[in-house]
């Protein structure tokens, strides 16, 4: 004795259907077309951007400079499209093959970041402001970012 509806499983949504309708958290650093704020770049775009440039400008190739790091040329690509969060090792091998150091390599990222960042800034609700970083403060950017 047994009927259909016993052999159907249960679904239960882990989140509301509108919210699985809405892009990745990895997707590209600006909104769809009507959406509210931008959103701030991500740190393995920024990172990924300035290892491909500083490979361009320096007329080398993919496998040159994976070769030279001692990483897999794919993963490589990876890195510079943003779409893998290399460690540390990796980066400072990336950064050494191209010449540089991780220091360099961070400090460059931190650069475009600052750059991309004065387009990006978040104001706190109007009462909530920070000393210093609210409305017309004299916070630094890297301030505001920390306080976020």
């Amino acid at each position: 004795m047994s009927s259909h509806a016993t052999d159907q499983a249960r679904v239960i949504p882990l989140r509301p259907v509108a919210a699985a309708a809405a892009p990745a958290p990895d997707a590209a650093a600006s909104p769809p077309s009507g959406a509210g704020e931008p959103r701030e770049p991500l740190w393995r775009h920024l990172v990924g951007d300035v290892l491909r440039r500083e490979r361009l400008a320096q007329e080398r190739t993919l496998k040159d400079v994976a070769e030279a790091a001692r990483i897999s040329m794919p993963y490589l690509s990876e890195l510079e499209r943003g779409r893998k969060e290399a460690s540390s090792e990796v980066l400072a091998a990336a950064a050494r093959a191209l010449g540089l150091g991780l220091a360099d390599l961070l400090a460059l990222s931190h650069g475009e970041l600052t750059r991309l960042g004065r387009t990006h800034t978040r104001r706190a609700p109007i009462g909530q402001e920070r000393p210093g970083l609210g409305r017309g403060g004299s916070g630094s950017y890297e301030a505001r970012l920390l306080a976020a």
